[in-house]
């Protein structure tokens, strides 16, 4: 009965949804890809490129989530990302399909792309997740190239903070230094961390997957929620899938994307199911709170799809074979 009710709500959500109010609906169950933040719309098309010509969920969102860790210009994201407090940039990466096979990888270095390693870690290994110095074996001996991922431009910036060195995860500070100048389109001056990528396929898959360079001048070692099977993504099949961004140590404590596919599974929609995991949120530090960002992204097993945010200016963006758009979350506080 429980699972009877479960897909009438499904049905009922996606016959309800609106764009205008940020909340969208896919009731033909046609393809649908979503991402967070404004940069996550140059990364769509990249997930288009396979989605729309009827391929798999996986394969898109590798290849969507790819487009921003090689952008020297996402400084939060893999190439040209900002480093950790010892000048060292180190990468955190998930993905999800849609029987449960997940890969990760924590505190990896010198790879272009670590979401990659993160599937290759899925498919040829009995485990989940590689860390460090045994992540970047890994990836060398699967193929992977080493490089330098300290760009000039992150390399200044890292140097400027080392003269004070006052740690502080101030929201929304990593995207401020997004050049706006060399691609104007992604980013925005409210804009934080980490890309998470969402799609339902042809087949009525969901996959998804989560990449980022984590906090800003970090302590050397530190792994966020991205990498964090149930943190910063989770996939279901029968309910739908989610992702974060933000301060990943708040999102850990509640298990978040985790949490709103649970939500979801009990009959709210996504926008919903992403209020009530911040609320819960603030509920358990509502002080600390006050001062940070996280953004939670939640698609239904029906393409229905809504995001929610602590803060004002949390984004995501949307493509399907009728949308093309971005979206702002609405938020706890205003």
């Amino acid at each position: 009965m429980a699972s009877v009710m479960t897909g009438a709500a499904n049905q009922l959500r996606a016959m309800t949804g609106t764009g205008a109010t940020g909340t969208g609906a896919n009731t033909k169950q046609q393809p649908v890809v979503v991402s967070t933040w404004d940069y996550g719309k140059k990364a769509n098309v990249g997930a288009w490129n396979i989605l729309g010509k009827g391929g798999r969920a996986l394969d898109s969102v590798e290849a969507g989530v790819m487009i921003a860790e090689a952008d020297p210009n996402a400084r939060t994201v893999g190439y040209g990302g900002l480093p950790d407090r010892d000048g060292i940039v180190t990468l955190d990466a998930s993905i999800m399909d849609e029987k449960y096979n997940c890969g990760s990888v924590m505190c990896l270095e010198n790879i272009m792309h670590p979401i990659s390693v993160a599937r290759m870690i899925m498919e040829k290994t009995p485990h989940i997740a590689l860390a460090g110095a045994g992540a970047l074996q890994f990836a060398l001996a699967n193929g992977f190239k080493k490089m330098n991922l300290l760009t000039p431009a992150s390399e200044k910036d890292w140097k400027e903070w080392m003269k004070n060195a006052n740690y502080s995860p101030e929201k929304n500070i990593e995207n401020r230094l997004y050049s706006k100048d060399n691609d104007p389109m992604p980013g925005g001056p409210e804009n934080h961390d980490t890309i998470g990528m969402l799609a339902l396929d042809v087949a009525g898959n969901l996959s998804g997957a989560c990449t980022t360079s984590g906090l800003a001048y970090k302590i050397h070692g530190r792994v966020g929620d991205s990498p964090m099977i149930g943190a910063g993504l989770y996939v279901d099949n029968e309910a739908g899938a989610a992702t974060a961004s933000g301060v990943g140590e708040e999102v850990m404590r509640l298990v978040g994307s985790h949490l709103v596919v649970e939500y979801m599974r009990s009959g709210l929609a996504p926008d919903m199911a992403c209020k009530k995991a911040v609320e819960r949120m603030i509920k358990i530090n509502p002080e600390k709170c006050k001062t940070i960002q996280v953004g939670f992204l939640a698609l239904s097993n029906t393409g229905q799809y809504g995001g929610y945010s602590i803060q004002p200016g949390f984004t995501y963006a949307v493509k399907s074979n009728g949308t093309e758009q971005v979206f702002k979350a609405n938020s706890y506080y205003q």
